[in-house]
């Protein structure tokens, strides 16, 4: 018998890329709503979550992390970022540049988790081939 953790680490990109999807749909609300007055943006962070359930075992291998890891913590959601200020009059705290910015980051990471499931699909592939 073979013990790979293999499966678990493609989990743990299948749960990133399906955060970074949620971030992408996050980011296009935010610029849809750039003149919505009293809007406030909203965002989704998968990497503070991944790390803090990686952290809480700092003397062991990451594979070991990733045997132990709790995939709950892992399960993000969108949270509306209120502020106590705003730039503007209608108090909208979106800033078109970066919300632009942030939607091109944010692609490039999906596209990167993406084929970085499809090249361990690959070897998996390979390996029974």
């Amino acid at each position: 018998m073979i013990d790979t953790s293999i499966f678990k680490y493609i989990d743990v990109l299948d749960k990133a890329a399906d955060a970074s999807w949620l971030k992408n749909d996050a980011l296009a609300n935010n610029i849809a709503n750039v003149d919505t007055p009293g809007y406030n943006r909203q965002d989704v962070n998968f990497e503070d979550a991944l790390q803090s359930a990686l952290m809480k075992n700092s003397y062991v291998s990451l594979d070991e992390k990733i045997d132990n890891l709790d995939w709950d913590r892992l399960d993000v959601g969108v949270y509306t970022e209120y502020t106590s200020y705003s730039y503007r009059l209608d108090e909208n705290n979106v800033d078109i540049d970066t919300e632009n910015v942030k939607l091109a980051e944010n692609q490039l990471v999906y596209q990167g988790l993406t084929n970085s499931i499809s090249e361990e699909l690959n070897r998996l592939k390979s390996v029974c081939t």
